[in-house]
């Protein structure tokens, strides 16, 4: 089971944000449910960077309906005005029943065409007290309806998934060891329930350790902290290693002095630091989606 508590750096910053268990009967298709809800004064907006987990989530706005696949690099959304969320980390095993290509919703997001989930949830969100509960409930049955019964290729996605995000296991051989199975089979079954292959869900997961590492300590040496979740790895081509020094810059606090540390705007984009401008934040794809949230942090 992925970790909640890696991702977002500053829970602080954050919207109104709950979230709540997958009933028992969807716990194979969802990891949870998370439901922001924001009310951001006229005239000012609130934005958030995260490290996503590799996964895809199902999205219910007053607006409609989305399928947001995994990430791949650093993404915000900026909130304005009044609004809320209900969305599903999803398992890999629910993801076939909602695309038959997941890698192509990679850094992607799609609208899905379903009255009823939408009339469902949006209905249960305007009811006051037990509205967050009474949401889930209306979204785990639509999910049990559309994705039935795990097939085995499934539950072996959701295993693979659980074992390369939640444990400190190095290699794609080393998980598939595990699983008792081949390398080339646990590619296939990653690939068509995630959209990503293995290595990628690995090289996540150390970044949000990284992510954990500079929310915690702030002070830490960025190049320690590279080496400490081994994000250097020997075989990888090195034009890729400015890129992932740069996505370590960005999660420090601003103003927070760290050695190492030689990025400033050019890392982000936003010359300033966005999180003393903002006040709440959300994002969808997974900031709140399936990860804590991060203030400015690196794409997971």
């Amino acid at each position: 089971m992925v970790d909640p508590t890696r991702g977002v750096l500053y829970p602080a910053r954050l919207p109104e944000f709950h979230r709540l268990p997958a009933p028992a009967e969807v716990a194979d298709l969802v990891v949870w449910f998370w439901i922001p809800e924001w009310d951001i004064q006229p005239g000012r907006s609130s934005r958030q960077e995260v490290v996503a987990y590799p996964a895809l989530n199902l999205v219910v706005e007053p607006s409609g309906v989305s399928l947001v696949g995994a990430t791949t690099r650093a993404t915000h959304r900026d909130l304005a005005g009044r609004g809320w969320a209900v969305g599903a980390l999803l398992r890999p095993a629910a993801v076939v029943a909602l695309t038959g290509d997941p890698a192509s919703l990679l850094d992607q997001e799609i609208a899905l065409s379903d009255t009823a989930l939408l009339d469902g949830v949006v209905a249960a969100m305007a009811g006051g007290d037990g509205r967050r509960e009474r949401a889930v409930a209306v979204f785990s049955q639509w999910m049990l309806a559309r994705a039935g019964k795990p097939t085995d290729a499934a539950r072996l996605a959701n295993a693979a998934a659980d074992l390369l995000m939640a444990t400190d296991v190095r290699s794609p051989e080393e998980a598939a060891a595990r699983l008792s199975v081949s390398v080339r089979t646990l590619q296939r079954v990653v690939h068509r329930h995630v959209g990503l292959p293995p290595a990628a869900m690995i090289r996540r997961r150390r970044l949000q350790e990284a992510a954990e590492r500079m929310r915690t300590d702030p002070s830490a040496d960025l190049a320690a902290v590279a080496g400490g979740v081994r994000l250097r790895r020997s075989r990888a081509p090195q034009h890729r290693l400015p890129h992932r020094a740069r996505v370590l810059a960005v999660l420090l606090p601003d103003g927070v002095p760290a050695r190492g540390r030689r990025l400033t705007s050019r890392g982000t984009g936003t010359g300033t630091g966005v999180a003393g401008r903002a006040e709440a934040t959300f994002h969808r794809r997974g900031g709140f989606s399936g990860s804590h949230s991060a203030r400015v942090v690196p794409k997971i």
